[in-house]
């Protein structure tokens, strides 16, 4: 056995115990002193490796050590192997491998290393907490968050080793594996982020403009490309002008706050994403919502504010981003024009999928120049970064000066907006993508929904499979995980408490044998967590709420 391999084994079994992550354990560094590591755990690590690795009963009660260089080291020398003249050297990095362990659809046999008793508590629990001090809340959250990783029910930001396509290479750190998995929690609805004419845009453009910009939009940073994206994006929507910010977060925070003030009133879906609430915090205004896609509740709200208020914006998504409905324009319209309130619109799960062009939720409509203003986001249908928004030229004009998340941040680099640009292009050119992306979704709603699972109302690339209690829709997250399909599971604060889902997004890169086999592992996973499917599954699900 090799000095790595014996690494590996001590490395693996440190990572049980500790639930540090593999990057973190430094093979020099002091396991008490730096690492917090005690003495029980450590006789716990080492017991495991010796058993592990075969050597002698008792082994583990005559090693002493203070860091991992020296387990290895001891261990090294029981087994017969010569000490190298230079001392022990850390264990080399691990390889990105291009050959998964696992491909999608089969199971993986990795069990968690242990189950805590379930206490009930959700992420709502950690905030503004009554325990003492600053970090009250980080410091209950931490082991709160340690405990749903070692049950494999927290599976968040781990990291892809390859392109984001239909399938993918992901890496668990904590079991310090990777395998290819049906990637079915991409935004990607169009495939753009892997067109080579993208991929090339953006490398041209930044050989020739450098790595980033020097300074924010107004001192320094304007680049033409950014001057050239702008057009293009007010031309895909049908607009006079538009905006660029940083990030689609920056340009709700930065577009409400700049438009809506104290004296003024927002109007907005109870369901909305988070960003255009802070934007509403942010603002000063008075926030006003109504139930979700609730016209007549909508009405009630605008008829007690008319009057009180300087001005009233009502705020909405396009496609609500953990239900896949869409929002109720044409009524939004009208109500707007009766009570004198203007309307903003965000698209950023609407571009590239609602609209025959794919120009978001106005177009789907028909009622294109009917909304004030649509904002949408580019890491997603558009493949890049940032977020924009596009209206009137004197509204953008003012937005310009007045919205502080674009005055006083610094934009995307010259290469991204470069292959934003191409990537308008292949969507113009290329109609047959959306084309693509909507036969996947209507397959793919179709099979689940005849399969029994609760789709709610979706009518876009976002297909929820609602399960309503969070242990039960992270084990099934984690089961449909195991069997190598890779979507998003949504607890608080994504959505509120008892309202828990899977949520599984399309795009025109999956295959007919992608979206079969997604069905297939969606129907296993549930059968294996209790999960009801078939023609009565939505009964027993609320029977089983009920209990």
């Amino acid at each position: 056995m090799t000095e790595h391999d014996v690494a590996e084994v001590v490395v693996t079994t440190a990572m049980r115990h500790t639930q540090y992550r593999r990057d973190q354990l430094d093979l020099t560094a002091d396991l008490e002193g730096e690492l917090g590591i005690d003495s029980v755990v450590l006789i716990s690590i080492i017991d495991d490796a010796v058993r592990e690795l075969a050597l002698p009963t008792g082994t583990a009660s005559a090693i002493t050590v203070t860091s991992l260089a020296e387990l290895i080291t001891d261990l090294r020398g029981r087994m017969g192997d010569p000490e190298p003249a230079a001392g022990p050297a850390p264990a080399p990095p691990q390889p990105v491998s291009t050959e998964p362990e696992l491909v999608a659809g089969q199971v993986d046999p990795i069990e968690p290393p242990g189950v805590t008793p379930w206490d009930g508590r959700s992420m709502r629990d950690f905030i503004d907490s009554r325990g003492p001090g600053m970090f009250a809340d980080v410091t209950e959250f931490a082991t709160h968050l340690r405990e749903r990783e070692a049950e494999h029910l927290y599976w968040y930001g781990k990291p892809l080793r390859s392109r984001c396509a239909n399938r993918a290479l992901i890496h668990d750190d904590h079991t310090g594996r990777t395998r290819e998995y049906l990637m079915f929690a991409s935004n990607n609805y169009l495939g753009l982020a892997n067109h080579p004419r993208v991929i090339e845009a953006i490398c041209t453009a930044t050989r020739t403009f450098g790595a980033t910009n020097t300074g924010c939009r107004i001192i320094g940073g304007t680049n033409e490309l950014h001057r050239e994206l702008e057009r293009r994006l007010a031309a895909f929507k049908g607009r006079p002008d538009c905006i660029v910010y940083p990030g689609g977060y920056a340009a709700n925070l930065g577009c409400i706050s700049a438009l809506a003030g104290r004296r003024d009133a927002v109007v907005v879906d109870r369901l909305n994403h988070m960003s255009i609430v802070d934007g509403c915090k942010l603002s000063g205004s008075l926030r006003k919502i109504y139930r979700h896609n609730d016209m007549a509740d909508l009405e009630r709200v605008l008829d007690r504010a008319a009057g009180h208020f300087r001005g009233l914006l009502i705020v909405t998504d396009g496609v609500f981003s953990m239900h896949g409905d869409i929002c109720e324009l044409p009524e939004i319209v009208r109500l707007a024009h009766t009570y004198g309130a203007r309307v903003l619109v965000d698209d950023a799960h609407a571009t590239g999928v609602l609209g025959v062009r794919g120009s978001g939720t106005a177009e789907h409509f028909g009622l294109k120049g009917e909304v004030d203003l649509e904002l949408g986001t580019m890491s997603k249908t558009l493949a890049g970064m940032g977020g924009f928004v596009v209206g009137d030229h004197e509204v953008i004009d003012y937005l310009r000066y007045y919205s502080n998340s674009y005055v006083f941040a610094a934009t995307i680099p010259a290469g991204v907006a470069a292959g934003l640009i191409a990537a308008i292009d292949v969507m113009e050119a290329e109609p047959e993508r959306i084309t693509a992306l909507w036969n996947n979704i209507r397959q793919l709603r179709g099979d689940l929904i005849e399969a029994g699972f609760d789709l709610e109302r979706t009518a876009s690339a976002i297909l929820p499979v609602v399960i309503g209690d969070e242990r039960l829709t992270m084990e099934m997250g984690r089961a449909v995980r195991a069997r190598g399909l890779f979507c998003q599971t949504v607890v608080f604060p994504g959505v509120p408490i008892g309202d828990a889902r899977l949520r599984i997004s399309v795009t025109s890169e999956h295959t007919p044998e992608d979206l079969a086999l997604a069905v297939q592992i969606l129907v296993d996973a549930a059968r294996a967590t209790g999960v009801p499917v078939g023609p009565d599954a939505a009964e027993r699900m609320a029977e089983g709420m009920r209990r």
